[in-house]
């Protein structure tokens, strides 16, 4: 690297404010990180493999500490509901994939992508499109996970 341009990234680093990303940003990026991982039904690590809701459930616990329950209908229970047009970075997305609502899970990551353990069809953690055609006749709802101190859902009855 030239002598000027090194100098003048050590000034540009020295004048910009240091910021520390928030868990909620680091959330996609983690779950970004993991794109190649195994698909393993049952399986919650990147070394061994993941499923969908064990993928959702190791980048949270990661990232923010917290322990989501272990099955995708489960999560949506334990969540905030979203519409589709409130999805940031970070929330969850739902589809009925097994004629049951809630049966796979995903983390959004923006621009009407998302990020999940697809299947053993697959074999993978893989991006994916809402605007696809199997992904969007699938959908079944967006949700946000809270931290334990702030405010909780609803009950919901079950389906």
């Amino acid at each position: 690297m030239k002598p000027v341009a090194l100098l003048s990234l050590l000034a540009l680093l020295l004048v910009l404010p240091a910021r520390a990303s928030t868990p909620t940003e680091d959330i996609p990026i983690y779950a970004a990180s993991l794109v190649g991982s195994p698909y393993r039904l049952g399986g919650s690590s990147p070394e061994t493999g993941f499923d969908c809701s064990g993928f959702v459930g190791h980048v949270f616990r990661q990232i923010t500490g917290l322990m989501l329950p272990r099955d995708s209908h489960t999560i949506s229970k334990a969540t905030f509901p979203l519409t589709q047009i409130e999805l940031q970075p970070g929330d969850l997305v739902f589809f009925n994939t097994l004629n049951r609502a809630f049966s796979h899970v995903g983390i959004y990551l923006g621009d009407d992508r998302f990020v999940h353990a697809s299947s053993s069809r697959t074999g993978r953690v893989m991006v994916s499109n809402l605007n696809s055609r199997y992904w969007h006749e699938h959908f079944d709802g967006a949700r946000r996970v809270t931290p334990p101190d702030g405010p909780q859902p609803a009950d919901v009855a079950p389906d």
